[in-house]
């Protein structure tokens, strides 16, 4: 056993240690609070307040028949809550309890370092639930404890000085700060999330799903969470133009709309496109699903991206982390000029039976109405002129929904009307589909871009018609016209069930939140965005256009070795300027190595001096008086005398 482990062992930290480490694992703790259960933030409240009396009264530590089925019960606890061990939200409520279990059982320094240790582990697993700004500000501060108490372990003789401890602490960090950087910068970037485990870490995700019932859309609405922001290159198009193109939605089985494989089938529809493109930047929030929102309709597909027959743009795996591409679209469009039977077989589809109603009224326009366009400003003007209201909170729908809706309760969200016109205009005989998406969007005048929240969310039509191709119908429009020109504030009475950022009131407070946002955003595009498209483009504007990622890794490398030499180089030299017997001893050593013996990393200076007495018989006496003058002057009374008498039977040995 080494002389350091053996030290480490023995050394019980002192109370003021103890205290120190309790404060710094509170505020590990604090980073997870929100995500672990109640009962193990109970136990681990528990834990914190009978190792704090263990500390102050000189209370024993429980032993192994209280601590293992301490451990066992936890497990199992964990096991039953999170329905195995497997998972983040599993991962990270195991790895606290194991943290403050340990805390029980630590007494030497070789235990709390342990502690401190995977209490740094426990503090970075904090961006698996969130990677904001406040996240990494709030980290800085279990950080700054843990290196703080490590200090005390490491350097016992600062005594009771934590103020010392924290500003040692502060300094190492700050010393840190320029080699973080130039690992920001240089290091090669993973592509995907490196902060993201298998199943449960992305279920809280929130946004559009792959199908649409009833209530889906206006559940969304309560949310306040921001779906993605855009930069525009040049003035935005109008709010009434803010339609953000999400999951098509072709097949209707008389409760919920959805995508169909044989969707896939067909052909991909044409587009021609008229006027100017309008350009814009998508920063998209993660939510685990393949849409890529773009203004209605794109005409350029971003990077990377896919496109659906129906040109609904989606990404080539979910998007699990945030993301941002370039968008161009064009308001003025016509797509799909010819439609193929196959096609219009597909986009006719409705269920055998169910809502008879509903298809009368569509069948009886379709005899009595002269072409499709009447047929559609007939449904609108039913919506208009008729007593249907738009709000957040619809009854419950029976079995005939699209029935039960226009005839009977005709309050409803945006995927109520956009549902139950899709239905009528198929059975009328106009092929229909239902977009989901979101409609228009805030814009922060201090970052000069829009934020689109969840709340934001909406649903409207495309029919098809002859000579024009997919046509936009919002039947929401018809119902509430506030809904497309001003946001969803305006439109419904019981605003006050949206989330705060949604609504109108509150003025000081939305401003103090677009200045906060614009923050975040800047935090969210050159920290969480800067990819590997924008490490290569930072380099190439640095080292020429062709600069290529290859010479990254050799690079980075390069630096890597540079700057731990010149940390070797500042510590060797600090070392020996420090100490100048030290560097007189090692010139003894160097000799004594020519000579064929080296100083074993756990021999001491008198055994050392022994076995080159034996080793070395004829110059054992000068060996002797050499290591006899450099323990007097390590450990005795150190002169100059003495100093020069050592350089001297050095120098003649």
């Amino acid at each position: 056993m080494s002389v350091t482990r053996h030290a480490l062992r023995n050394f019980t930290p002192q109370r003021h240690d103890v205290i120190w480490l309790l404060l710094s694992l509170l505020a590990v703790w604090g980073l997870h609070i929100a995500h672990l259960p109640l009962w193990i933030n109970g136990l681990m409240a528990l834990i914190f307040g009978w190792r704090w009396l263990i500390a102050s009264r000189g209370w024993s530590l429980p032993r192994m028949p209280v601590l293992l089925p301490l451990t066992l019960l936890g497990i199992a606890g964990i096991v039953a809550s999170f329905d195995g061990l497997f998972g983040r939200d599993a991962s990270v409520a195991l790895l606290t309890l194991m943290l403050g279990l340990k805390l029980l059982e630590s007494r030497s320094s070789r235990d709390f370092m342990l502690v401190i240790f995977i209490a740094y582990f426990l503090t970075v697993n904090a961006f698996l639930f969130g990677q904001s700004m406040l996240v990494a500000a709030g980290m800085l501060i279990p950080v700054t404890g843990l290196t703080a108490a490590l200090i005390g372990l490491q350097k016992p003789q600062s005594g009771s000085d934590q103020g010392l401890q924290l500003r040692l602490a502060l300094t190492l960090l700050g010393q840190a700060i320029p080699l973080m950087l130039v690992l920001f910068v240089l290091f090669p970037r993973l592509p995907g999330p490196l902060w993201g485990v298998p199943k449960d870490s992305y279920k809280s995700m929130t946004g559009l799903s792959d199908r649409m019932r009833p209530g889906d859309i206006s559940e969304l609405s309560l949310s306040g969470a921001t779906a993605f922001r855009v930069s525009f290159t040049g003035a935005p198009p109008r709010a009434s133009q803010l339609y953000w193109r999400g999951p098509v939605f072709g097949y209707f089985d008389g409760r919920e709309w959805r995508a169909d494989r044989r969707a896939g089938y067909l052909p991909r529809e044409s587009l021609s496109v008229r006027g100017e493109p309008v350009r814009y930047s998508v920063t998209l929030e993660p939510h685990n699903q393949p849409w890529m929102l773009v203004l209605d309709m794109p005409s350029q597909l971003p990077a990377g991206a896919l496109a659906s027959p129906d040109l609904q743009i989606l990404a080539r795996e979910p998007v699990r982390t945030r993301i941002r591409y370039e968008g161009v679209s064009h308001l003025d469009y016509t797509l799909a000029d010819q439609l193929s039977p196959v096609a219009e077989r597909y986009l006719l589809q409705l269920p055998q039976q169910g809502n008879p109603k509903a298809r009368a009224m569509a069948e009886q326009w379709r005899a009595q109405l002269p072409d499709h366009q009447a047929i559609v400003d007939t449904a609108l003007r039913m919506f208009r002129q008729q007593d249907f209201y738009y709000t957040l909170t619809p009854p419950p729908l029976g079995t005939n929904s699209i029935d039960d809706f226009l005839f009977n309760s005709r309050r409803g969200f945006c995927e109520h009307y956009a549902g139950s016109f899709a239905f009528l205009m198929r059975a009328a005989g106009i092929p229909a589909r239902v977009v989901t998406g979101y409609q228009g969007g805030e814009l922060n005048p201090v970052g000069q871009y829009m934020i689109v929240r969840q709340s934001d969310a909406h649903a409207w039509t495309e029919v098809w018609l002859p000579h024009r191709g997919w046509v936009r119908v919002d039947p929401t429009a018809a119902v509430s016209p506030s809904r497309i020109e001003a946001g969803i504030a305006s439109a419904i009475s019981e605003s006050a069930s949206l989330p705060l950022l949604a609504r109108r009131d509150y003025p000081l407070l939305r401003k103090l939140y677009l200045n906060w946002d614009a923050i975040n955003n800047g935090w969210n595009q050159w920290v969480l965005g800067y990819n590997q498209q924008k490490q290569a483009e930072l380099l190439s504007r640095i080292f020429g256009a062709s600069f290529p990622l290859s010479l990254l890794t050799a690079l980075f490398i390069a630096v890597t070795a540079l700057v731990l030499g010149l940390i070797s180089w500042v510590l060797l030299r600090d070392k020996t300027r420090r100490d100048p017997l030290q560097q007189v001893y090692a010139r003894f050593l160097r000799k004594m190595a020519r000579a064929g013996l080296q100083q074993a990393p756990e021999e001491g200076a008198q055994d050392f001096s022994h076995r080159a007495q034996q080793q070395l018989p004829m110059q054992a006496a000068q060996i002797a008086a050499i290591t006899a003058l450099y323990l007097q002057l390590r450990y005795g009374r150190p002169s100059n005398a003495s100093l020069q008498m050592l350089k001297r039977e050095i120098r003649n040995l």
